[in-house]
């Protein structure tokens, strides 16, 4: 994840005064550190890792990338020279950003009427979404069980998968973004969401001007009457 400290191992135990250790980087296998009779010499000419980010272990030979970011997603090749024999050795670096909450919404064109004498039969549509993501499933669950996924690899895309519910159901579910490390979940609130839909604001205001329309008629007739008598 973004922000971690990975360290990449050369399997040695103890470096010899004669050991010749180099760390490339990327496809051009540009010079990041190297460690040879005991002194330690790290370039940069990139300025892909900046200042104190990269550490280099004297007694094993290790790298240690703190505070890693997506821009040092790539290849890091190792190469070892020394009297015990030569070898190299590449680590492929994936670096993942911190995943979003996903977002539940209700389709509220689909809100059936409170009056509805059939709505107790009818569903409630959702849509989980999220934005902006990379390499990641968006998943859908009943309970324990999975009711339907979508996985992408494209760099920042953005996600949304649809659900219907019935309303009042008892069950248990939730939406979760994942990638390979690491998910973040939101849990769906049936009572909060899958209401139905009460009377629109301009219908209440229709009734309301009817009702004050007729009190008035009423009253200009009663004084009419009034008056005659």
């Amino acid at each position: 994840m973004e922000g971690d400290s990975v360290t990449l191992h050369t399997d040695f135990t103890d470096i010899q005064s004669r050991d010749h250790i180099l760390w490339m980087f990327g496809p051009q296998e540009t010079r990041i550190a190297e460690l040879y009779k005991q002194s330690i010499d790290m370039f940069d000419s990139n300025k892909i890792f900046g200042d104190q980010r990269l550490l280099l272990d004297t007694q094993t030979g290790s790298l240690t990338i703190r505070n890693i970011t997506i821009t040092h997603i790539g290849l890091y090749k190792l190469q070892i020279r020394s009297d015990r024999g030569n070898s190299d050795k590449r680590f492929s670096v994936t670096v993942y950003a911190p995943l979003p909450v996903p977002v539940i919404i209700r389709d509220s064109s689909q809100c059936p009427s409170s009056s509805s004498s059939s709505s107790s039969s009818l569903n409630c549509s959702l849509l989980c979404s999220v934005l902006n993501v990379t390499d990641v499933s968006l998943s859908w669950y009943k309970e324990n069980s999975l009711l339907s996924s979508i996985s992408v690899s494209d760099l920042n895309i953005s996600l949304s998968l649809p659900l219907e519910v019935e309303y009042q159901d008892n069950n248990t579910y939730r939406c979760v973004l994942n990638n390979t490390i690491t998910n973040q979940t939101q849990h769906l609130n049936i009572n909060d969401l899958c209401q139905m839909c009460s009377d629109s604001v301009e219908y209440s205001h229709l009734k309301a001007v009817m009702l004050s329309l007729v009190s008035a008629l009423v009253g200009v007739a009663a004084v009419a009457l009034l008056y005659r008598s």
